[in-house]
């Protein structure tokens, strides 16, 4: 037995069921369009964000991957372990929006289609692209000096010294390692 508009009426009417996989295939097609539309537009979608003192400006595109790295005349006079935390605390504040702006194209594009698919996506882009928990790292405190080390004992734990080179003499043990 077959239910109304099963199946076996479709055996019964060949016409409907080419007219319902001419639908579907329309369907299909215009769902693939929407999908191509979204795509383009997020590798299109460019995220700046700036150092709080305006010393570094970091672009990067939805993928996260940095697109345009910027700096002002203010990081002459920066250490430069300074203007490496500045730099990744800038490229992760733009990388943070990255989520937000492909829900809004997929949202715009899409609109209530395919919500689980959009979940996982969003959920995987946050993951890989958390909100900074501060807008700039802390500084890390220096490490404490060394502790001064006693000298050492007169002949104890010296090394024997090296003879005196002729001029133009190779070291043996680097003669393997010169690749000339």
């Amino acid at each position: 037995m077959t239910s109304p508009n099963g199946l076996g009426d479709l055996m019964r009417d060949p016409d409907e069921a080419i007219r319902r996989m001419d639908d579907w295939a329309a369907g299909f097609a215009a769902k693939a369009e929407r999908y191509q539309a979204a795509q383009e537009q997020t590798e299109r979608l460019r995220l700046t964000a700036s150092s709080s003192d305006g010393a570094v400006s970091v672009t990067v595109g939805a993928d996260g991957t940095v697109t345009d790295l910027t700096f002002s005349n203010k990081i002459k006079s920066f250490p430069l372990d300074e203007l490496s935390r500045t730099i990744l605390t800038t490229m992760r504040r733009a990388q943070s929006g990255i989520a937000e702006r492909v829900a809004g194209v997929m949202s715009e594009e899409l609109g209530d289609e395919d919500r689980e698919t959009r979940t996982l996506l969003l959920d995987n882009l946050r993951g890989r692209f958390p909100d900074p928990d501060e807008p700039d790292d802390p500084v890390p405190a220096d490490p404490p000096p060394a502790p001064p080390q006693p000298p050492p004992a007169a002949g104890a734990g010296t090394p024997p010294a090296s003879p005196p080179r002729r001029a133009g003499a190779t070291d043996p043990d680097e003669q393997d390692n010169n690749p000339w």
